[in-house]
């Protein structure tokens, strides 16, 4: 396992990046003490130590969905270790599009499948 947290909150925004009308398909996550105007934009989760570099071909669960990592952008090991933020994209990319952002293989999450109380792995 190289990253496990546990979801506490979902800002009223945060899945609002997932819309093909902007040619956005993603959220952000951060660590729960993320700053009043990020929080609005995120899933919120616990701090949670980064025990390896998430690579492609590695899994990620966020809540009730898996995905199969596809690129990782060069900042995202560096952010998600320190504030617990990266962006997760679903385009299933083999480049990420904002140094901050891990890309993933699948349909995107939705409101139902992440509930305070799940998890976000990486392994």
């Amino acid at each position: 396992m190289k990253y496990k947290t546990t979801v506490t909150g979902i800002g009223p925004e945060a899945f609002e990046f997932l819309s093909e009308e902007l040619d956005l398909n993603f959220v952000i996550i951060f660590n729960e003490d993320a700053p009043p105007e990020l929080a609005e934009l995120a899933i919120l989760h616990t701090a949670a130590k980064l025990e390896g570099i998430p690579a492609v071909g590695d899994t990620l669960k966020l809540g009730k969905k898996t995905y199969k990592i596809t690129a990782v952008g060069d900042e995202a090991p560096h952010t998600l270790e320190t504030l617990g933020h990266c962006t997760l994209g679903f385009n299933g990319g083999s480049e990420a599009y904002r140094p901050g952002c891990i890309m993933l293989d699948g349909d995107a999450v939705s409101v139902s499948d992440v509930q305070p109380g799940d998890t976000i792995e990486i392994y």
